[in-house]
């Protein structure tokens, strides 16, 4: 559902075989199929958020995620008949733990039997993601990455039902605050990226970028507090929460990141062609993965 591309520039990947066509026709045939494929995929969001009853949007998410799950097995290796085996089962376990956790019924608030699930996924983001990222590891074993996928795919497939279930705003905000991030570190990145960021993993990023996704989702998350009668003139509270909108754009960056290494290492430029112009469903969401977790868990924290 992301706009651009990788955020801070334009992709690694040679030109050579541009020279077969006109680099300017080929560019807007792709802008347009991305265009095009931006608004159905806003439209379907839009229509899925709003209108489905919990246990609608529920069989929706787990359907998002099996196909995710089918993308991943993609980028690890698995057979075609292992691939479809995992979506099916990486969709039904999501469905299965949605229920369990009540996220099929609209009276749902607070549904704390998801804290092991989110608190997995977060302790993955800061304890193993950074050092992982570091030292490029590679994933060998059929068992790892399956476990890997698991932990990457269902603890925000869970989070994307649980948020809507509180306001369907509350959702699309926060997913909303990754979107900013990107568009602003896109933008900014080609006005201004001189350094890169993460050169043997996606050269095409940069500090710069970074740095205006931070300013970009901080004015972003001010407003929203402001609009919506949250906002305050303490400066302590102020600093608090700037803090939690940096380190929120640091994971998002993390999670773009890993999946741009994963990727890298596999010899594939995107995880799928499902979207045309956009790639598959982990292009668009890699920063989902690491963010919704932190908010479906910051959101429980404050429903003790």
């Amino acid at each position: 559902l992301r706009l651009t591309g990788d955020a801070g520039v334009a992709s690694a990947e040679p030109a050579s075989n541009w020279s077969r066509t006109n680099p300017t026709h080929q560019h807007q045939a792709m802008l347009k199929a991305r265009v095009i494929t931006a608004l159905f995929l806003l439209a379907g969001l839009l229509s899925a958020v709003f209108l489905l009853p919990a246990f609608g949007w529920l069989v929706f998410v787990s359907v998002v995620c099996g196909a995710a799950a089918a993308e991943w097995g993609g980028i690890v290796g698995f057979s075609v008949v292992r691939r479809r085996v995992y979506a099916l089962l990486l969709g039904f376990i999501c469905l299965a733990g949605g229920l369990v956790a009540g996220l099929n019924r609209e009276e749902t608030v607070a549904p704390f039997s998801l804290v092991p699930v989110y608190a997995v996924s977060a302790l993955f983001w800061i304890l193993s993601a950074p050092f992982w990222l570091r030292a490029r590891w590679a994933l060998s074993g059929s068992g790892a990455s399956a476990i890997v996928g698991v932990v990457l795919l269902l603890p925000p497939s869970l989070a994307m039902a649980h948020l809507r279930l509180l306001s369907p705003w509350l959702l699309l905000g926060v997913m909303a605050a990754v979107w900013v991030a990107d568009i602003a570190a896109y933008f900014t990145g080609r006005a201004f990226g001189r350094r890169k960021l993460a050169p043997s993993i996606s050269p095409g990023k940069s500090w710069e970028g970074a740095y205006g996704a931070v300013v970009g989702v901080v004015i972003y998350g001010l407003l929203c507090l402001s609009f919506t009668g949250h906002g305050t003139t303490d400066a302590g509270t102020i600093a608090v929460i700037v803090g939690a909108l940096v380190a929120f754009t640091a994971i998002s960056i993390m999670g773009d990141l890993f999946e741009s290494m994963l990727k890298r290492q596999a010899g594939v430029k995107d995880s799928g062609t499902l979207l045309p112009g956009h790639g598959g469903i982990l292009d668009r969401i890699d920063s989902l993965t690491s963010t919704l977790p932190f908010a479906g868990l910051l959101v429980l924290w404050f429903a003790r």
